[in-house]
């Protein structure tokens, strides 16, 4: 069986970029469900405005967005952007892993094993997008993504190179205890509630269980750093950070129900909602405000799964270590 140095390197590149295009098709649909508590399966994809089902010529990646102008044939409403934009960002994804993290790691591989690698670095990484959406729009992080991919990574350890399954479970240990004992224990007993979601803990506790420590640590100080120079950047330009509209829409529904709930189970429904940081007004300034920080830990596993170990190599350089 061929292994991936002896296979043409256009083949391979054209299977990784159709694959991603694939894959980035189905997260569209798992951003807009997942949250939302829909079936992610069924039914299949129908148009938002008005139910239609989209035909399957109708719903090929990046080439029915551009035939249709941005528009369902069904009953002209607009598509998101987001779709097209997805999408390519899977064959983006397919080219970079090709070019970089496969490069490096599957060069002898037979090619069933250069496959599935292939599709597990997708599913990892428009996972990880997928869920830098979700939380920009809803700022939560679904569990099904972070712990799944958490599992995932896990028990595909055999299949990946990079790290052996202690390395892996001791980085799912460190990714998830950096944030919760610092993030949670402390700041909830100085402060009286997380100063993190464990939606963050556990991110970070998929990186680790991918990659080991290193990339935990990597994609909690990078993200910090990228997530700081964004979020002043945005202060200083508008004076302020606005909360997603999603959010807000949440708060409003839930005083809603709140108000018309009988008056004995009022002050529970209250109590409950006093707990959930996300669901209080948003607070002005810029060190009160919150925002999602997904993302930003998100960008930085993902760098660490492209450029990893030359990333490493150049803050030892730098650090006087080598």
């Amino acid at each position: 069986m061929p292994t991936l140095s002896e296979l043409p390197h256009s083949f391979v590149v054209v299977l990784a970029v159709s694959l991603g295009m694939v894959l980035a098709s189905f997260g569209n649909v798992v951003i807009y469900r997942l949250p939302r508590g829909m079936n992610l399966s069924h039914p299949g994809s129908t148009c938002p405005k008005c139910g239609t089902k989209i035909r399957p010529y109708d719903n090929i990646p990046v080439l029915s967005w551009v035939f249709l102008r941005g528009k369902a044939r069904c009953c002209g409403a607009k598509i998101s952007p987001r779709y097209v934009l997805l999408e390519a960002m899977g064959g983006l994804l397919g080219f970079a892993l090709c070019e970089t993290t496969l490069t490096r790691l599957a060069p002898d591989l037979p090619f069933w094993q250069l496959l599935t690698l292939i599709f597990l670095y997708l599913i990892l990484t428009l996972g990880l997008i997928c869920a830098a959406f979700i939380d920009l729009e809803h700022m939560i992080l679904p569990d099904e993504i972070t712990l799944g991919g958490a599992v995932l990574g896990l028990a595909t350890v055999s299949l990946r190179p990079e790290v052996t399954f202690w390395e892996s479970l001791l980085g799912a240990a460190v990714g998830f205890l950096v944030i919760w004992l610092p993030f949670d224990v402390l700041y909830r007993a100085l402060r009286g509630h997380a100063g993190m979601g464990m939606g963050d803990a556990k991110l970070l506790l998929l990186a680790g269980a991918w990659f080991g420590w290193p990339a935990a640590i990597f994609a909690l100080l990078v993200g910090a750093v990228q997530g700081t120079c964004v979020a002043v950047a945005v202060y200083a330009a508008t004076g302020k950070l606005e909360e997603p509209a999603a959010v807000t829409a949440e708060r409003e529904e839930m005083l809603k129900l709140i108000e018309a709930a009988e008056p004995e189970d009022q002050a529970r429904l209250r109590e409950e909602f006093s707990k959930d940081l996300v669901l209080q007004e948003q607070p002005t300034g810029l060190a009160k405000s919150r925002f999602a920080f997904g993302p930003f830990l998100v960008l930085g596993i993902l760098e660490y799964t492209l450029f990893g170990p030359e990333l490493t190599q150049l803050y030892l350089s730098l650090a006087g270590f080598e």
